[in-house]
């Protein structure tokens, strides 16, 4: 049965400031009840958990559940969090960390990272419902990859859908970018396994969105320079959630990359013409493509025209040459079999 557990542990001046937070009064503080009130915070979102007073209490549990997110505090008597969660990332590999502190020094967040694969810090005390939407989307984190790992198309195409709906304008895109890349992979008539691998690719290529707040995902402004870091983090975020679920190298680096320009000047490594996957460079042009193509809350769709016009300009610096080449030839050829333009 699926749970999700939650390990909390507090110095006494953090329970209270939680306690405080949560009912707005002053009250006796004991461990017993903070974890009553964490339960009752993630069943009010019908979200079933289990907690631990310990971290063998809580490795305990690990052994006899199937555990989709773990929440633990750092600074814990006993075991400390990042050793419970390195401890986990062998019992239960799939399971999405979150690590709690009171102050995240990078070093910290160095170590949690590389040694437990730590999905997100929450910085103590926090505000309930960052907490709760956190939780949510490691779930939705932990739900995908597992997908995956079973092959079940229908499911992880239905958590992508559901991850579009962070940004209403999305809604299909992964889907209309899966087409477009797949028609470049066959006219260049790649091999079976690399068009399916495309497929994938496509369908996933903005997962690490998991975790960016709607609120910048929608916000019709220029970004500040934290919101744009963040947003550019969501090509390593995908390519973890794509190696954790231990898909091809190949789909991995279409995630990774996909963001890449061919003058050099993309995101995340910088790399440019030859040294981007092909696969990679596919699905930027399909990606660039069909957000020109629908609307935006900053401006309207472009016609196909004027679409194919702009992604023409972008040959050599943002995109590769030959491959908008052979797009415009496939939307040329859709152009002459309807009779007309778009």
């Amino acid at each position: 049965m699926l749970k999700f557990i939650i390990v909390f542990f507090f110095k006494q001046k953090t329970a209270y400031e939680m306690l405080r937070s949560l009912v707005g009064s002053e009250m006796c503080i004991r461990d017993s009840l903070i974890l009553d009130i964490a339960e009752a915070i993630f069943e009010q979102q019908g979200i079933p958990i289990l907690t631990a007073r310990s971290g063998e209490e809580a490795l305990d549990i690990m052994k006899k559940n199937e555990v989709a997110v773990v929440v633990s505090d750092h600074h814990m008597p006993g075991m400390m969090g990042l050793e419970l969660l390195s401890r986990i990332k062998t019992i239960s590999p799939d399971t999405v960390k979150i690590l709690m502190t009171g102050f995240a020094d990078l070093e910290t967040a160095m170590e949690a990272i590389n040694r437990a694969e730590v999905f997100r810090f929450i910085v103590k005390p926090w505000e309930n419902t960052q907490l709760v939407k956190l939780v949510l989307d490691a779930l939705r984190r932990y739900r995908l990859i597992k997908s995956i790992v079973r092959g079940d198309e229908s499911t992880m195409l239905s958590l992508v859908r559901a991850l579009e709906l962070k940004d209403p304008y999305t809604k299909g895109h992964s889907e209309r970018v899966a087409g477009y890349a797949l028609s470049i992979a066959r006219k260049l008539g790649l091999s079976p396994d690399v068009v399916k691998a495309i497929q994938y690719g496509s369908w996933l290529h903005d997962c690490g969105k998991i975790g960016v707040s709607e609120n910048i995902l929608n916000y019709e402004g220029p970004l500040d320079d934290a919101e744009l870091h963040i947003v550019r983090n969501h090509p390593i975020w995908g390519a973890d959630v794509a190696r954790q679920a231990r898909l091809a190298d190949t789909i991995v680096n279409i995630i990774l990359c996909h963001h890449e320009r061919f003058d050099g000047k993309g995101y995340p490594a910088g790399l440019k013409n030859g040294d981007i996957p092909l696969e990679a460079r596919i699905v930027a042009v399909a990606d660039i493509y069909d957000a020109l193509t629908t609307e935006r809350p900053y401006r309207n769709a472009y016609s196909r025209d004027k679409a194919m016009e702009m992604l023409v300009s972008m040959k050599g610096n943002v995109l590769d040459p030959e491959l908008v080449d052979v797009f415009s030839a496939i939307l040329a050829e859709e152009n002459s079999f309807s009779g007309g333009h778009q």
